[in-house]
């Protein structure tokens, strides 16, 4: 048996912490294992290596055989690729789950009452907590929506929260993911294989299921289907086809949800309601779990050269006789200029502070944070206010001179489309590796249900790790992996 830190961890890491002190949610900022790891460690200890790196190949071949593969945007040489899953668990206690359930069901609300308001009546724009510039000169406020509720005041069926941690008790939301959040499939992926490869952990250990999305998933949106449904509402997932980089997703939860996979080619109005083809004709479709951007649903109402949504399908929705899942609009509520005022949102619409803390961010359309930004550019992380998955971004004390110098041209051409935060000490998970145990980098992606007058956080999330030593960016596109995320019950 082997002591914490005695040929456990790989020589290259340089101990539990690195020179910094980043926490480390197996064994803290020491050598003793902390208490939510303690049966895994024991049982980890007691392996043989080689057995564990049989389980690994294994896990990477199921994926492989089963499909879990992403597209990567501009690849030329890889259209497809497996996302690297490690089999060493992120541990989450029930204590900690908790404080993280309050604060996300906290923050989701908010968020749905804000673009509430921003589409109808205003309140914060009016009380001056949140510019007018900020919503009427975003590219993500969608005009067409101005005036309308959706059906049960529900704009976000489906969320992701991003989250990071720097200590024992500091979490913080790095983004959030209202649009279209992604990652799901992957998560439940994650948990088959690990109940696959080690049965004996799952009985050894008490961790919250998760199997169980995919049913709740498809409870929540028939609750959120429009006035006037009946019988049990029938949903769909559109999909934009094949070539879209989470397809496997989309066609992964239709078939989980028992929910038919559809494309645009599939759809019509009919009667004045959508309706997907089947062998019996078209039927009409109640609740759509959309996976289309907002400029692509609708011809006649966003862009009229769109070949992956439905002519009309916006006048449906205005009518009340469909619900779009999530609402055309929430798109808003990703952009990190919006995103900056968080705290401020939850405030005004709860009358309480934050239980979870937003990363303090620069706005780089404000002249005074733009000069900051600018001399201190090599410390800092800076991402445009639109983007996604990694793409975009300056990572400041990783970037070359000539590359802090040409971002540095980009902020001055366009300051507005940038936002900038501080490089924080992310905490690290060990990834198993052929010489050991080694930290890595990890955020979480919660995932979080929404209907009339229910809100459900799936128990645990998707766990991001930046495969590559030293790296802080996580996403699968930019070489990250994933990690099954255990939450522990609380016994």
């Amino acid at each position: 048996m082997s002591e914490p830190g005695d040929n456990i961890y790989d020589a290259e890491a340089g101990g539990h912490a690195d020179s910094k002190g980043t926490f480390d949610e197996m064994f803290g900022r020491g050598a003793s294992v902390r208490s939510c790891y303690d049966s895994y460690f024991q049982w980890f200890d007691g392996e043989d290596p080689k057995r564990l790196r049989t389980k690994a190949a294994e896990a990477e071949a199921t994926f492989r055989t089963t499909g879990i593969t992403f597209n990567v945007y501009g690849d030329p040489d890889a259209s497809e690729r497996l996302i690297p899953f490690d089999i060493v668990p992120r541990i989450i206690s029930a204590r900690e789950w908790t404080r993280l359930v309050k604060g996300i069901e906290q923050r989701v609300l908010a968020i749905n009452a804000f673009l509430n308001d921003i589409y109808n009546r205003g309140e914060i724009l009016r009380a001056g907590r949140v510019p007018v510039s900020v919503i009427a000169r975003n590219s993500a406020y969608l005009p067409q929506m101005a005036g309308f509720t959706p059906p049960g005041g529900i704009y976000t069926h489906i969320v992701g929260v991003d989250i990071v941690r720097t200590g024992p008790d500091q979490f913080h939301v790095l983004e959030d993911n209202a649009r279209t959040p992604s990652g799901v499939s992957y998560m439940l992926e994650n948990r088959e294989t690990m109940q696959k490869m080690f049965p004996e952990l799952f009985s050894r250990i008490q961790i919250e299921p998760v199997r169980n999305y995919p049913r709740r998933l498809r409870h929540s949106l028939q609750a959120s289907a429009p006035d006037g449904c009946e019988g049990h509402p029938t949903v769909a997932v559109l999909t934009p086809g094949l070539h879209n980089s989470a397809y496997f997703e989309h066609s992964f939860l239709a078939d989980q949800m028992g929910a038919e996979l559809v494309e645009g080619d599939d759809l019509r109005i009919v009667d004045g309601r959508l309706a997907m083809r089947t062998t019996q004709g078209y039927k009409p479709i109640d609740v759509l779990y959309r996976r289309v951007d907002d400029d692509f649903l609708d011809p006649l109402s966003f862009r009229p050269d769109s070949m992956l949504g439905v002519p009309g399908i916006f006048d449906v929705y205005r009518a009340g006789r469909l619900t779009l899942a999530n609402a055309p609009g929430t798109g808003i509520a990703d952009d990190k200029a919006v995103y900056s005022y968080m705290p401020e949102i939850i405030e005004f619409y709860s009358g309480e502070k934050a239980i979870l803390d937003n990363v303090p961010t620069w706005r780089c359309s404000e002249p005074d944070a733009l000069g900051y930004v600018l001399d201190h550019l090599h410390e800092l992380v800076v991402k445009e206010v639109h983007g996604s998955g990694g793409y975009g971004m300056l990572v400041g004390p990783t970037s070359s001179k000539r590359e802090l110098e040409r971002f540095a041209r980009k902020l001055k051409t366009n300051p507005e489309n940038y936002i900038a935060q501080p490089t924080l000490a992310l905490s690290t998970v060990p990834i198993f590796t052929r010489r050991g145990l080694t930290p890595r980098h990890v955020d979480l992606r919660p995932f979080v249900l929404m209907s009339p007058g229910h809100v459900n956080v799936t128990p645990g999330g998707l766990t991001r790790v930046a495969l590559k030593k030293g790296s802080l960016v996580v996403n699968s596109s930019q070489g990250g992996g994933t990690k099954d995320t255990w939450v522990l019950a609380d016994v």
